[in-house]
C-alpha cells in the first residue's frame, strides 16, 4: 500500500527508511537525519510502500520509499529504495508512478533522476516509464567514484508545429482579414513549442 510518508509516524518512517539505505546503499547511504531532512524540506514529496494496512497498526513494515523536489517547473526524483527481501514484485514500479502522478498534478513539466551507471534494474525500470539518457556525469556517486546517467521524462506533451486551435484562429484570422481588408495577404501563424 502506498502512502504519504506524514501517514505513519515520522520517527518509524525515518528508522525503517535509514536502516533500507545502508542496506541498498551501503557507503552512499542517507543518516537519519538526512532522512529527516528531506521529509522537512521545502517542495518534497515522499512515498512509502508500507506492508498491507500498516497505517492502522502500531508498527507499519516501510517495504520502499521514494521521493521528488519539485521547483516550479522540474521534479527531480531524489530517491528510491525497495528492501530486498521485496524486490521484484513492482513496488518501484508502483512507486514511481505514483510519483509521476504526484509531479504532473503539482504541474511538473518534466521529471529528472540521476541512476548509477552500473544499475540495470534501475535502468531498465526508469526507460520502461518512458526516461531517457540525457548524459553523464563522471564520478557523480561517492564514495565509490561511479558514474551516473541523467534521465529525463516530459510530463507534458510538447505541441511541435500547428495545434488543431493553431489552425482554426489561422483560418479564422485570415477569413476575417481578406473579408476586412483585400489589400493584404499577411497571415500570422501560432507555434506551440
Amino acid at each position: 500500500m502506498i502512502v504519504d510518508h506524514s501517514q505513519i509516524p515520522e520517527d518509524t518512517a525515518v528508522g525503517q527508511i535509514a536502516a533500507l539505505e545502508k542496506d541498498l546503499f551501503d557507503r552512499g547511504a542517507w543518516s537519519e537525519q538526512s532522512v529527516r531532512q528531506e521529509f522537512h524540506a521545502p517542495a518534497r514529496t515522499y512515498l512509502l510502500d508500507i506492508e498491507g494496512d500498516a497505517v492502522q497498526t502500531a508498527d507499519p513494515v516501510v517495504r520502499g520509499y521514494a521521493g521528488y523536489w519539485y521547483d516550479g517547473d522540474d521534479a527531480e526524483i531524489m530517491t528510491i529504495g525497495v528492501g530486498r527481501p521485496y524486490q521484484r514484485q513492482g513496488i518501484a514500479a508502483a512507486l514511481l508512478e505514483t510519483l509521476i502522478v504526484s509531479a504532473r498534478r503539482q504541474g511538473a513539466k518534466r521529471m529528472l533522476l540521476e541512476v548509477r551507471v552500473d544499475n540495470v534494474p534501475a535502468l531498465a525500470l526508469y526507460e520502461r516509464f518512458g526516461f531517457t539518457r540525457m548524459g553523464l556525469r563522471k564520478r557523480y556517486y561517492q564514495p565509490e567514484g561511479i558514474d551516473a546517467y541523467t534521465m529525463s521524462l516530459d510530463l507534458e506533451p510538447r505541441v511541435v508545429g500547428f495545434s488543431a486551435t493553431a489552425d482554426t484562429e489561422h483560418t479564422s484570422a485570415t477569413h476575417t482579414q481578406r473579408s476586412s481588408n483585400e489589400r493584404t495577404n499577411r497571415t500570422r501563424h501560432r507555434i506551440d513549442l
